[in-house]
């Protein structure tokens, strides 16, 4: 299982929300580029970055920390908030981002979605946000009534890497990862699932494993890292040792 420690930038600095509002941030440090270095150098095999103020003005605003980032490491980048375009996922990719991350355009536009599959195979991601198990978009400001298992559905056979369901209501409030909505949701569609949300401890990727769905094949972890809650040490070793 592939643990992915999240970089989450607003206004140029590494954050962590609740429940995805942008109002709640907190700031955990100053220099997103050491962040991503303090991963690597942890152990991680990957980066998770969300550019939230993109996420709801609908188009990058933290290239700078991004670009940043991807100078300080050599490690694969996954990136999402307010990608929405092809021209914006071509620039990414071009700029060495490893996968883009599509949510709100998964949902208004899933031609786009599959033309970007298949023009990037491997390198596209369909994020699955939910509040009270419906998917949510816009920066998670808006609610619609699609389930994660009818969104992820549409785009069964079109190529794309994986589907990350974050539980938006555990969102940043360690409450715990929801690995029973996980679990539904890497059994009802053959695409790779990532989890995200909620993870308050290494019980949650034990859990995560326990599940013993293949279909998981990794979880984003985000303000436990932070606030040591989670020993990154421990969490990777158990990661790589259980099959």
């Amino acid at each position: 299982m592939i643990l992915f420690p999240a970089i989450d930038l607003k206004d140029g600095r590494c954050v962590r929300l609740e429940r995805g509002a942008l109002a709640s941030a907190t700031v955990f440090n100053d220099d997103p580029a050491a962040q991503a270095r303090a991963f690597a150098e942890a152990g991680f095999k990957w980066l998770h970055c969300v550019d939230l103020n993109g996420a709801f003005e609908g188009h990058s605003v933290n290239a700078e920390a991004v670009k940043a980032i991807r100078q300080a490491v050599d490690l694969p980048i996954q990136l999402g908030g307010g990608i929405r375009d092809m021209q914006g996922v071509e620039a990414w990719l071009k700029a060495r981002i490893s996968r883009v991350i599509l949510g709100t355009v998964a949902l208004s536009n899933p031609r786009l979605v599959k033309e970007a599959a298949r023009a990037f195979p491997g390198q596209i991601v369909v994020a699955a946000d939910a509040k009270g198990g419906r998917i949510a978009t816009e920066g998670w400001s808006e609610t619609t009534e699609l389930t994660p298992a009818e969104l992820s559905e549409r785009f069964e056979g079109a190529g794309v890497a994986a589907v990350l369901y974050t539980d938006v209501d555990r969102d940043g409030l360690l409450k715990g990862v929801n690995v029973a909505a996980t679990a539904a949701l890497a059994r009802a569609v053959s695409i790779p699932v990532i989890a995200s949300g909620g993870v308050s401890g290494i019980g949650d990727i034990e859990a995560l494993l326990a599940a013993k769905e293949p279909n998981i094949v990794g979880v984003v972890i985000g303000r436990a890292l932070y606030d040591g809650r989670i020993d990154a040490k421990a969490a990777l070793r158990l990661s790589n040792t259980v099959r």
